[in-house]
């Protein structure tokens, strides 16, 4: 018997810097959010019918809401038209983002390695932009997405 075939897409969430400097509205990136806005992005670019089909095995896996990043697993005859709806959202909530995939892989433990190793760079250029105003708090949450990427299975 062949098991369900899936792609994983590590992608990086880009915020509107103006948004994220001025400090006010600023949106928490979350599954929901980002679930959210891709299924919409789909029905109005695939309608129901694509909608359906995809969300077989769509699923936000995982995201960190310090570094942006995400990982979305989809199936591997769906993926295309996930991956193209991804790229035609522009806002989640009332921040426009785009959405850049730094990683394709057809493995759970391939996607892992890349998002770690992308979570931990991009760790660094944060605690490299706060400086010293980086609290205990922050590094907790970040030890504990990392601790999330390790533990993720189909």
């Amino acid at each position: 018997m062949v098991g369900f075939k899936n792609r994983y897409m590590v992608m990086e969430v880009l915020l509107d810097p103006n948004k994220e400097m001025s400090g006010d509205d600023s949106i928490v990136i979350t599954q929901f959010n980002i679930s959210k806005a891709i299924k919409d992005s789909i029905l109005v670019n695939f309608g129901e019918c694509g909608l359906a089909s995809s969300l077989r095995s769509f699923q936000v896996k995982y995201v960190n809401s310090i570094t942006k990043l995400c990982i979305i697993r989809a199936s591997r005859d769906e993926y295309k038209k996930i991956w193209y709806s991804i790229s035609m959202v522009r806002s989640i909530g009332n921040c426009l983002v785009l959405f850049n995939l730094l990683d394709l892989s057809g493995s759970i433990k391939a996607c892992k390695t890349a998002a770690l190793k992308c979570d931990e760079l991009k760790f660094e250029q944060y605690k490299l932009m706060v400086g010293a105003r980086l609290s205990v708090d922050v590094i907790r949450h970040m030890q504990n997405c990392i601790e999330k990427i390790k533990i993720l299975e189909h």
